[in-house]
């Protein structure tokens, strides 16, 4: 998993465990940039945050040293979780899960914690599902502050005509609201990525935006997996120019050019496509 991390007293590099390119792992060490993600999260006494992927700990350390009221990291990689047992185990308020973050029951942490506050430098190399897995839970989720590529947030925050608009933009439409936050460079990761990075705050809708019908994913992952087509080319199967038009859409419209709402009205027309 892409973790930050940050040496503390004592540690050489030589002690450190090395990035694992099958975890997708690029340590962040800019110490401006993990107080500004601290900062931007501004934990607060009572908080339950949950850290995916802390790494070496150098954003854990920096958030236990703030006021709040539990601190549970999700690290799958046993070198790293060991390490971060010996460093902050004796911490009350601390609580590691040595877990891969695709499979771990977030609901299921809020049931005991209460509502959850997300952090965490994301692996880029599963990060729209992971996004779909915490999202999946989201009634159990207050924020989440997040570190992805560049290019992921902008897709996150597109309006529709925009060219990052696309699957990404409106699946987390009716349950998100999302705010880019600031832009970081390859050189605040050790090793550094071939990409910018930029960091982004989630905040969960109190209510989704509208009633999402059961079929809204499957009609919008129809739609973009061949975003070149027209609505009525690609929905083909899915729904009729006819029906298309009904919703008050040109079936001539591509994909980008339509709103979350629309694809929905969309999913409420459509037919299983088996």
């Amino acid at each position: 998993m892409s973790r930050p991390t940050h040496g503390h007293a004592g540690a050489h590099a030589a002690d450190l465990p090395r990035a694992r390119k099958r975890f997708g792992q690029h340590f962040l060490h800019d110490p401006s940039v993990l107080e500004r993600i601290v900062a931007a999260v501004a934990p607060q006494s009572g908080d339950a945050l949950v850290e995916i992927g802390p790494g070496r700990g150098a954003l854990t350390e920096r958030l236990l040293a703030a006021p709040f009221g539990t601190l549970d990291a999700v690290e799958i990689d046993r070198d790293l979780a060991a390490q971060l047992r010996a460093r902050f185990g004796a911490e009350p308020r601390f609580t590691l899960h040595e877990a891969d973050a695709l499979r771990f029951d977030f609901a299921a942490l809020a049931g005991v914690r209460g509502r959850l506050r997300v952090v965490g430098n994301l692996p880029y190399n599963i990060s729209t599902p992971l996004l779909f897995h915490l999202l999946a839970g989201a009634a159990s989720i207050i924020d989440l502050h997040v570190m992805l590529q560049r290019e992921v947030i902008e897709r996150m925050a597109a309006a529709p005509g925009e060219t990052a608009y696309g699957r990404l933009t409106v699946m987390l439409d009716p349950w998100v609201q999302v705010e880019p936050l600031f832009e970081v460079g390859p050189g605040a990761f050790q090793p550094p990525p071939r990409v910018w990075s930029a960091v982004a705050r989630l905040s969960v809708r109190p209510a989704p935006r509208f009633p999402v019908h059961p079929r809204y994913g499957a009609v919008v992952a129809a739609a973009f997996s061949h975003r070149r087509k027209t609505l009525r080319n690609a929905l083909r199967g899915l729904v009729t120019g006819a029906e298309i038009e009904q919703c008050g859409i040109d079936p001539g419209a591509r994909p980008e050019t339509i709103g979350p709402e629309a694809f929905n009205a969309l999913a409420g027309l459509s037919r299983s496509p088996d």
